[in-house]
C-alpha cells in the first residue's frame, strides 16, 4: 500500500451526500496515512443519505468560507443527488474545486458528484464517467464519458457509484500518492 503520509485531502460535502462515498474512500485515504478534512457551506454538521433514508450526522472540520485549495494535497467530491445539487448553487464551493484543477491537484469524483465538475467548467476534453444520469450533462459540457468502474484523466478520478467504490479508493490512493501533475488542464 502507498504511504500518503503528510498528505491533506479536502471531502466538500452538503447535507444529502451519499454516506459510503464519503465513508470508504475517507477509510481507505486514511489508512494510508492521510488526514481528511470534512469541508461544507454547512457550519458544524452535515447529514449523510443511505441508500434510501437519511444516514449518520458528520462534524463539519473546515467551512467553506475559510476553505483553500492550497491548503490541500486532494479533493473527494462524494456524490449522492441533493448534495452536489446544493453545492454547485454554492459560489465558494465551486470555486474551491476550480482551485484544485488550476493547481494541478488531484480530485476524485463519484455518482453524482462529476456535477460539481461541469458547474466548475472544468471536464471539457477530458474522459469520465458517473452515475449514468450525468452523462448528457457530462457531454454537454464537453467531457468524453464512459461506462466504466473507474477512469482516471490526468490526476481526475471518476467512478458510477458504490459498487464501483474498492476501485475507485484503489486509484484514489494512487492519484493522491503521485501528487500535482504537471499536464493536468485547469
Amino acid at each position: 500500500m502507498q504511504s500518503l503520509q503528510g498528505k491533506k485531502i479536502a471531502i466538500l460535502v452538503e447535507d444529502g451526500f451519499e454516506q459510503v462515498e464519503l465513508t470508504s474512500p475517507r477509510q481507505a485515504l486514511e489508512n494510508a496515512g492521510a488526514q481528511t478534512d470534512i469541508v461544507s457551506p454547512k457550519q458544524d454538521q452535515v447529514k449523510g443519505w443511505n441508500h434510501t433514508n437519511w444516514g449518520d450526522t458528520f462534524q463539519v472540520d473546515v467551512p467553506i468560507e475559510r476553505a483553500k485549495a492550497n491548503n490541500y494535497d486532494a479533493l473527494l467530491l462524494p456524490g449522492g443527488v441533493m448534495n452536489p445539487d446544493k453545492l454547485r448553487m454554492n459560489k465558494q464551493a465551486v470555486q474551491f474545486v476550480r482551485d484544485f484543477f488550476e493547481q494541478k491537484k488531484p480530485v476524485a469524483s463519484i455518482c453524482h458528484g462529476p456535477w460539481m465538475l461541469v458547474e466548475a467548467g472544468v471536464v471539457q476534453g477530458r474522459k469520465v464517467t458517473s452515475y449514468p444520469s450525468l452523462q448528457t450533462d457530462l457531454k454537454n459540457a464537453g467531457a468524453n464519458w464512459v461506462d466504466q468502474e473507474v477512469v482516471v484523466d490526468q490526476g481526475l478520478v471518476t467512478s458510477r457509484n458504490p459498487n464501483d467504490l474498492p476501485a475507485f479508493n484503489r486509484k484514489l490512493v494512487e492519484e493522491v500518492a503521485e501528487g500535482a501533475h504537471a499536464r493536468q488542464r485547469a
